[in-house]
């Protein structure tokens, strides 16, 4: 970790020093409050309790700002602000005249506006409407959506502990129904063909035509169908037949991560430290994106602008630079206007790459936290494997222990993939701003080749994640570095390449399962309950009381789905980490007395192998 810090400080020598001056420089009270004519916040400082900006003629902006904006790039109002307590409620109108002549103020609007700071205590400005969703998730969503997000974590953990039991069961009626799938649409097809036999309409007399339901009236489309049908379910059929054994060992390794995830039940919370770490992450990238924007100082200028809008385009002198805190009054009919923030100095120049690099020290962060976790949880499992004798051999608190050894060891390591992957990111996240701005411009010639860019990167990231995770894996195994276990575990995956894509594909219809049941039997439940058809006894709860009730049926939904894919995630990481010891396993060990496999005897079983030496205690 170190030397790659060391290369990417010497690639650029003055970042280290521009984030740190834009957090010593930077003010997020530009964003977070207005400022008044004199150039102080409201809501703070003097003006503490005073947190609305009031703006006594609001039409001046309306006329003039366009016109300083072409002069003096300027973005302040020229008129009287205020910071007030409370907006004002009564109506009142200034200088109306100047700009409509003959109308009287009673006729028209109020012309003040009142701009509120970033303050919870403004709430009333928010419309009836919305204050009725956040008042419905503060008072209700803290109760009954968690008890809905709890249901989802206890089914989730109880369906990883099931597998253990039912995973052959799952398994087979998967793989059956899909069987039963592909035999309904032979059947299907068959009947459809026969239907039209005596049709005689054909494709070649239809021709070209964008409704597709006239093609489903011919013969020849459903006998075309039929053939497809019929080829994909022979190829299944077969690959069944031939690869029985390696489905067998695929739900032999699925039962024992159920049987390994028992042993150390702190796997299933490790989620939770990820999530928290993404979250300082995006908080950091956040407060120094905000501290960079508004690290340039203000500048303000005096401004002549007489009492009409022509003679406002002949006389904006904006050459005087001015101190609004100082300049407090308006003097022979100038103003000291906010214009712009500082541009000047090499920092200030400098600030869109300096966000360019916050945003890529972002996605390296994400990448490295993810990183972190799965190298852990690998670590993890890789002990409850390369135990002899299980539940004994196994290290205490193993979790904790794969934590602390990937930190001490492998921190180089995992930066260095989260790096190669970040790479990736930044070609694909180009591409496509290339194309959003090209779009309008782009021949056919160039959206092909830019499809094509953008879906080659797409399956290089897919292929970098798919070889970083299993390069973890071997790290926390053997504590080599990244390409060398990169390597080993690329070789080790290629020798076995028919079981990669058995487990691989065997584990996604399971993990997809599990992750329908959770989410779709939690969100029936939630909107049954939500809209009243379900009470629970004793509650007071009433449906009635809800103007939005799909409101908390889709967060129960969108938390379901996380928490699902925090544990799904976790028993996916040790299914890949138990298959590759398992290869490990087979290729170092021969059974023997110096050599015994470390392998359950399910899987010895099926592979027809054994210890001469019996292991005690065998789980």
């Amino acid at each position: 970790m170190y030397c790659v810090l060391m290369q990417w400080y010497i690639l650029v020598p003055d970042l280290p020093l521009a984030f740190t001056s834009s957090w010593l420089y930077g003010d997020p009270r530009h964003v977070l409050y207005p400022r008044n004519s004199t150039g102080w916040f409201c809501g703070i400082g003097p003006n503490k309790g005073r947190s609305n900006l009031l703006y006594f003629d609001i039409l001046q902006c309306a006329t003039s700002l366009n016109i300083m904006a072409t002069a003096l790039k300027g973005f302040q109002c020229p008129t009287t602000q205020v910071c007030v307590e409370t907006c004002p409620d009564d109506f009142f109108a200034v200088g109306i005249d100047k700009y409509l002549p003959g109308v009287k103020p009673k006729d028209v609007f109020n012309q003040s506006l009142c701009v509120p700071s970033i303050n919870l205590e403004n709430t009333a400005l928010v419309s009836p409407n919305l204050m009725s969703i956040f008042s419905f998730l503060y008072n209700l969503s803290l109760v009954s959506p968690l008890s809905g997000l709890l249901i989802a974590m206890l089914v989730s953990m109880l369906f990883l502990l099931l597998l253990r039991f039912t995973a052959p069961v799952m398994v087979w009626v998967l793989i059956v129904g899909v069987l039963g799938a592909g035999a309904y649409g032979i059947w299907h097809c068959y009947w459809e063909y026969d239907r039209y036999k005596n049709d005689a309409a054909s494709i070649t007399d239809i021709g070209f035509t964008t409704n597709f339901n006239v093609y489903l009236q011919v013969q020849e489309t459903w006998l075309a169908f039929l053939i497809i049908i019929s080829v994909v379910e022979a190829i299944l059929l077969l690959t069944l037949i031939f690869l029985r054994t390696r489905i067998l060992i695929a739900i032999s390794l699925i039962q024992e991560s159920s049987k390994a995830i028992g042993y150390m039940m702190s796997s299933l919370l490790y989620p939770l430290v990820t999530f928290v770490l993404v979250l300082v992450c995006v908080a950091y990238w956040g407060a120094t994106a905000l501290y960079l924007a508004t690290s340039g100082n203000p500048i303000y200028r005096v401004v002549a602008l007489n009492s009409t809008m022509n003679d406002a385009c002949r006389n904006i002198s904006g050459t005087e630079d001015c101190d609004p805190q100082v300049r407090t009054k308006s003097l022979n009919h100038t103003s000291c206007i906010f214009i712009k923030y500082n541009d000047e100095g090499l920092f200030q120049r400098n600030l869109f790459n300096l966000q360019i690099y916050n945003a890529v020290a972002f996605l390296w962060c994400v990448n490295f936290v993810i990183a972190l976790g799965q190298c852990t949880l690998a670590g993890a499992f890789a002990s409850y494997y390369w135990a002899f004798t299980k539940p004994d051999d196994i290290p205490m608190f193993p979790v904790t222990g794969s934590f602390i050894r990937t930190l001490r060891y492998h921190v180089g390591s995992l930066a260095f993939g989260s790096l190669i992957l970040t790479l990736v990111q930044i070609v694909r996240i180009i591409l496509e701003y290339i194309d959003h701005k090209t779009k309008d411009a782009q021949n056919a010639v160039a959206r092909f080749i830019l499809c094509c860019l953008k879906c080659c990167f797409w399956c290089l990231e897919k292929f970098i994640k798919f070889l970083n995770r299993n390069a973890y894996i071997m790290i926390a195994i053997y504590g080599k570095n990244f390409c060398v276990s990169a390597k080993n575990a690329f070789s080790l995956l290629m020798r076995n390449v028919i079981r990669v894509v058995v487990l691989d594909k065997v584990t996604d219809l399971l993990l997809f399962f599990g992750k329908l049941l959770v989410v779709g039997g939690v969100g029936v439940l939630s909107f049954f309950f939500f809209s009243g058809r379900i009470l629970l006894p004793g509650s007071t709860f009433h449906s009635e009381t809800l103007n939005y009730y799909w409101m908390p049926i889709i967060t129960v939904v969108f938390g379901s789905y996380l928490i699902a894919h925090g544990f799904f995630s976790v028993y996916n990481m040790c299914v890949d980490t138990l298959f590759l010891c398992f290869l490990e396993d087979l290729e170092r060990n021969d059974g023997s007395l110096q050599k015994p496999y470390f392998m359950s005897k399910n899987l010895m079983k099926i592979l027809n192998k054994s210890n001469k030496a019996p292991k005690g205690g065998k789980k």
